[in-house]
């Protein structure tokens, strides 16, 4: 039978326990959810700094861009945008993307096209990240998580002519960061560039929240705002030639509808917020500490991940134990999420615990006291 093997992995996902689903939230603020009726204590949010409010710009922006950027899709407020974040992050060039996504996929889909390319991926690197890579003329090799001296391996076989190393600021799954300094000393070394996605550590990381790369600046940096921005959308920040070349030949940028004007504008002022955060910075950065004393002081006989970022993953391996422990703490109104191969290496489902400002104190005891008694 045509497509039957649609149903097939489909059956197979569910016996394996990887089934996904989707979960509606009726309603949410900085610390709870409400899902079914039911509210919970939010450890799941990318919300990181507590940013998201509710929306107050639809009376002076326009909703939609109703075109692509290269029709009459360029509005005011993108290019207020990215003027912004060229000065802000100390770039030449900047170009607005619809989503992480399709910033990360697209840009490498296209700068790749060169068939004289190579493309060295952090393992742990995200999906979009990859599928950019495959989707592109390159030869791709990963490297190590993190293992300098297996990626210099990789980079002394390589005779490609233009090599890119691609890596995550903070790795979205683990928690973890590059090491940027040394990355951009390889490049350097062998001729090539540097692509570093921080979606996850914009906001967070650096003295103004500016993220992993406040110092270090890459060739290429993707920057989302869904997270720590609590808006949407992405910005590649790169050369002025680069960006030139990406209007020319990116094709999801150019047939694309263009991001919405009033995101735009919200992200805009989000950002403008993120620079008079530091109380906020600060408060997370405490939670974190708090929760990671805490946990090792109740839960020691557990694996928690080596994290110093909002990103505090426990390991618990089986794809099956983990949604039953995650099913357990919702019984005690507590969201958190099971993730599970193929978004993590086999045996390596974990619980996706994310901290935020707004978390108090009793939020995070509330929280520990639980996974002492469930895992």
């Amino acid at each position: 039978m045509a497509f039957e093997y649609i149903s097939d992995e489909i059956s197979q996902r569910k016996s394996q326990s990887l089934f996904r689903v989707r979960y509606v939230i009726e309603q949410s603020d900085s610390r709870f959810i409400r899902v079914n009726g039911k509210s919970y204590l939010n450890f799941a949010s990318n919300d990181y700094l507590s940013l998201n409010a509710p929306l107050k710009y639809a009376l002076n922006s326009k909703i939609g861009s109703t075109s692509s950027a290269l029709v009459t899709g360029y509005h005011q407020s993108h290019q207020d945008l990215e003027r912004y974040l060229t000065n802000l992050m100390g770039y030449q060039a900047c170009l607005l993307f619809s989503s992480g996504f399709s910033a990360n996929a697209s840009v490498l889909k296209t700068l790749m096209s060169d068939a004289d390319s190579e493309i060295f991926q952090d393992k742990l690197n995200h999906a979009s990240l990859i599928d950019g890579g495959l989707a592109s003329n390159a030869a791709m090799v990963r490297f190590k998580h993190n293992d300098l001296t297996h990626l210099s391996l990789r980079l002394n076989k390589s005779s490609a002519k233009n090599k890119l190393i691609v890596s995550e600021g903070v790795f979205s799954m683990d928690g973890d960061s590059a090491p940027i300094e040394s990355l951009m000393a390889l490049a350097k070394k062998h001729d090539a560039w540097l692509m570093i996605d921080d979606a996850h550590g914009f906001g967070i990381r650096g003295k103004q929240g500016l993220g992993s790369c406040e110092i270090d600046k890459p060739e290429l940096l993707v920057l989302t705002f869904g997270k720590a921005i609590a808006s949407s959308g992405a910005c590649i920040l790169c050369s002025e030639q680069v960006k030139e070349y990406l209007l020319q030949f990116n094709r999801e940028y150019i047939f694309s509808t263009a991001m919405a004007p009033l995101m735009a504008k919200v992200t805009h002022d989000a950002i403008k917020n993120l620079m008079a955060s530091d109380e906020k910075r600060l408060q997370l950065t405490h939670n974190i500490n708090y929760f990671r004393k805490q946990f090792e002081q109740l839960c020691s006989s557990s694996t928690l991940m080596c994290s110093t970022s909002a990103i505090q993953p426990i390991l618990i391996g089986d794809a099956q134990k983990a949604l039953d422990i995650s099913e357990k703490i919702k019984k005690e109104n507590i969201w958190l999420t099971a993730i599970r191969p193929p978004t993590v290496p086999k045996n390596t489902a974990r619980l996706r615990i994310t901290i935020t400002a707004a978390h108090q104190k009793n939020d995070i005891d509330k929280l520990v006291n639980i996974l002492s008694k469930v895992l």
